[in-house]
């Protein structure tokens, strides 16, 4: 069976490189639109979304998510740190954060759908994306508190997600599906 939603899901990739192109206001409504749409567990809507387009602040965050991962064994880093030019965000034009209520047990899982929805909006529209667990590190350093206000997350909440989206500047095939991953119990 093939359907406009299903192909479009098979044809979603992980882009990680972009044009400096920026979004439109309409694109940005429409992505926004799309996340705040998203369903959540008992409909808490347990979200704050951000909209960054400050390079400045990208690049801050760039470095303190570097700083805390290099603390970190090599083993247990992504082998992407050891290139000096390697950018969380991968220079986007734009990057949407999703912060949460910490006191709700489906935050997590509450954010993973609205940037699921954000980024099948993103490629909708012709649009590129990456869903970024990265930044995380981030809010482990001395600077969280200041991160948390610069990005305008609620009292309280903190980093659940983040999505990188613009204009792809690459091109990929789509990944593997590893085998056995399904079982049928009727």
């Amino acid at each position: 069976m093939t359907n406009e939603t299903l192909s479009l899901i098979s044809s979603r990739r992980s882009h990680r490189a972009y044009t400096q192109t920026p979004l439109t206001q309409e694109q940005i409504d429409a992505l926004l639109k799309a996340a705040v749409e998203s369903p959540s567990a008992v409909n808490r809507q347990p979200w704050h979304f951000t909209l960054v387009r400050n390079q400045e602040l990208l690049d801050e965050l760039n470095t303190a998510v570097r700083e805390q991962m290099m603390k970190r064994n090599s083993d247990k880093r992504s082998p992407r740190f050891a290139d000096k030019d390697f950018h969380v965000f991968y220079h986007a034009p734009a990057v949407i954060f999703i912060s949460g209520m910490p006191d709700n047990l489906y935050t997590p899982i509450d954010g993973g759908i609205a940037v699921e929805n954000i980024a099948l909006a993103a490629e909708s529209m012709g649009l590129g994306s990456v869903i970024l667990g990265m930044p995380r590190e981030a809010f482990l350093t001395e600077k969280a508190d200041a991160f948390r206000k610069a990005l305008c997350f609620p009292e309280g909440w903190d980093f659940v997600i983040a999505i990188a989206v613009g204009t792809p500047a690459d091109t990929k095939p789509a990944h593997d599906v590893k085998e056995n991953r399904i079982s049928f119990v009727d």
